[in-house]
């Protein structure tokens, strides 16, 4: 029997939470193992049961939660983060990613979203959707540039891979990136996995980053 994805629920609205709670409990192959107000519980409780999925609200008291999602990204390296919010704004793109965030998903989305969206985290893979990384490239391109990029080069990289994490960075998933380099799928899996250990990148979405941060995808200012 398939264990259960485990997933921690951190919001500080209580009708917010107990509809989370009550969608993953009534739907198979899930388990609530724990439940946050705050930032600082949600950091506590995924020390404590290292969950599969940690689904954090962005806006939370004591300590928000993209600073919680950097601390469990640090500190509980087996848990992927999952960050909810009603504001779809770009700084919180670009701040859950770069904290270590697999996904970051609206709160108006329908449960079959949600569910979907938490078994694919649990996975391994990155939600991260086009429509979200142009918006997360616009507002890279609006700021400064960060003092310590999340990577300083690409040494190591070869020139094929170097290609595969620029269409990673401009939002084209594998099949995508396997018509536009006439390759076959598994050979841009392959490429990919090997982007993710060369770089040290948990998932797709800290790639994004990285294509961002050493300026290999680059937009054009308005």
């Amino acid at each position: 029997m398939t264990e259960p994805i485990r997933v921690l629920i951190a919001d500080d609205q209580t009708l917010f939470r107990d509809s989370l709670r009550l969608l993953f409990t009534m739907t198979p192959g899930f388990a609530v193992v724990g439940e946050a107000a705050t930032g600082r519980d949600a950091v506590r409780l995924a020390r404590a049961e290292r969950p599969d999925v940690a689904l954090l609200d962005v806006r939370m008291p004591d300590l928000d939660g993209i600073e919680a999602a950097e601390l469990i990204c640090a500190e509980v390296t087996d848990t992927r983060v999952l960050m909810l919010t009603t504001f779809d704004l770009d700084e919180y793109v670009y701040r859950a990613l770069r904290a270590g965030a697999s996904g970051f998903l609206l709160k108006d989305a329908g449960a079959p979203d949600l569910i979907a969206a938490v078994r694919l985290v649990a996975s391994g893979e990155a939600l991260l959707a086009p429509s979200v990384t142009q918006r997360l490239i616009d507002a890279f391109t609006g700021q400064p540039r960060p003092a310590q990029a999340f990577h300083k080069d690409l040494t190591g990289i070869t020139d094929r891979e170097r290609e595969v994490l620029e269409l990673i960075g401009r939002g084209l998933s594998n099949t995508e990136i396997a018509r536009h380099l006439t390759l076959g799928l598994a050979t841009v899996k392959t490429h990919v996995g090997r982007l993710l250990a060369k770089l040290s990148a948990r998932d797709r979405a800290q790639l994004v980053v990285v294509a961002y941060e050493t300026g290999l995808v680059v937009t054009e200012r308005s």
